[in-house]
């Protein structure tokens, strides 16, 4: 992998990338004491309390859904006590070519990205340099006191279409803050309407960076006043978050993430852009049509280091950012974070607000810093614990990691009906624990 500011791996963390490299497809139990790609170790399934006939369901469901055309190819892995008991990959990486999926493929994370935006943000807290109720403007000028909210108006007092209502501008109670990014409560270009006259105030440039571009959502109109609603921002929230880790560090935010995380952690295949033999296990994107799935490929950016969507990765090396999480923000002898810093991101900070919003269940949710939390399996109607953290990505990609089992499960896919088959990977790690 090649990206910004990339630094030369260990000779340790090369021979870890070679035993991936030379790994078949398939279930595979490997003794402990062997290691792939970072620092957690392989184990037997029934030495951390699974089943291997009943893991071997994790199969049979990802095969029935690429045999209907749900999805085109599918990396699965299952980590528990700290080791891994299953990585399979099956399908396809690319429905043009038939090149088969591999465990090493990378996947481009969307979502899932901003857990890592999240944990970047968290060391600079712990660190003093940024607090959580900071409002943005100390860190980006431009959105001094010019936050507005958007209130629609009814289309008759308008005089605008329906459907096509304008909106009274009033001004925001309070400015947004880093609490208020975190947890999808700033209003910032969250689906409203003033996300939709953002489209228009704010609009990227192919050769904007995260510099150049968050100061012009300064005049973007919010959604809602600060901390009163969830509602999902999908892209600006955390690239802001983003920009702010650059302003504080001195660092571009690729840049950041290599020398805190991805390098000291071996993620020796995650970052935003790709080249050479790293590019070539990129997994092509597919979309669903009447026609079936068609390649539909996501172009990553040299350019643009998007913490709300735009890294990649594989299995194994979001396994390592997940897996130091559960383990309260140490691996492998090194700490990336407090565990009280791990325990205030994965607690409810959002209340009900949460639940039924953005495909989120009715009931049992919350929302922690850049994580949703299980509060309630049970009235969630979800095959994970209570306690469990967790977030997807739009190309379909999501992980759990449950405290209550220690079990880290990953899913990585790359669009089609993706969240169907992700349930079923859910439902077939829960009936694989044994003890």
């Amino acid at each position: 992998m090649v990206s910004a500011n990339h630094k030369p791996r260990s000779s340790t963390a090369r021979v870890r990338l070679l035993c991936v490299l030379v790994s078949t497809l398939g279930a595979m139990a490997v003794p402990a004491a062997v290691t792939t790609a970072g620092s957690v170790p392989r184990a037997s399934p029934e030495d951390v309390g699974l089943s291997t006939e009943r893991l071997e369901r994790i199969a049979e469901a990802m095969n029935r859904h690429i045999e209907a055309g749900d999805v085109a190819g599918v990396v699965t892995l299952v980590a528990r006590r700290g080791r891994i008991a299953h990585l399979e990959a099956y399908g396809v990486m690319n429905l043009e070519t038939r090149e088969p999926m591999r465990t090493d493929a990378i996947f481009g994370l969307a979502s899932m990205s901003k857990p890592i935006t999240g944990v970047a943000i968290m060391m600079l807290v712990e660190e003093g340099k940024i607090r959580l109720a900071d409002p943005v403007s100390r860190f980006i000028p431009e959105f001094v006191n010019l936050n507005k909210v958007a209130v629609p108006r009814a289309a008759a007092e308008s005089g605008a279409p329906a459907g096509d209502a304008a909106f009274d501008l009033v001004p925001a109670t309070r400015e947004i803050t880093i609490r208020d990014l975190l947890t999808h409560g700033s209003g910032l270009m969250s689906g409203g309407a003033g996300a939709r006259a953002a489209a228009d105030l704010a609009q990227r440039a192919p050769d904007d960076t995260l510099g150049t571009y968050i100061p012009k959502l300064a005049a973007a109109p919010l959604d809602f006043q600060p901390g009163t609603l969830w509602r999902y921002s999908g892209l600006a929230g955390f690239d802001v978050l983003s920009r702010v880790v650059e302003v504080v560090s001195g660092q571009t935010f690729d840049a950041f993430l290599e020398e805190r995380l991805f390098a000291p952690l071996d993620m020796n295949d995650t970052g935003f852009y790709f080249s050479g033999a790293s590019a070539r296990r990129v997994a092509t994107n597919h979309a669903r049509t009447p026609e079936g799935l068609r390649v539909a490929p996501r172009e990553l950016s040299s350019t643009y280091f998007s913490g709300a969507g735009g890294l990649a990765s594989t299995a194994e090396d979001y396994l390592q950012f997940a897996q130091m999480l559960l383990d309260g923000g140490e691996l492998d002898g090194s700490r990336y974070l407090g565990p009280r810093t791990v325990e205030l991101m994965t607690a409810n900070h959002t209340g009900d607000m949460v639940n039924g919003q953005f495909g989120r269940p009715a009931r049992g949710m919350g929302f922690g810093l850049s994580m949703e939390v299980v509060l309630d399996p049970v009235a969630a109607g979800l095959s994970v614990s209570t306690g469990a953290f967790s977030w997807q990505g739009g190309t379909g990609v999501g992980f759990w990691a449950e405290p209550e089992e220690e079990i880290v499960s990953i899913f990585m896919v790359q669009g089609g009906t993706a969240g169907v088959v992700r349930r079923s990977f859910e439902n077939a790690v829960r009936q694989a624990i044994i003890a």
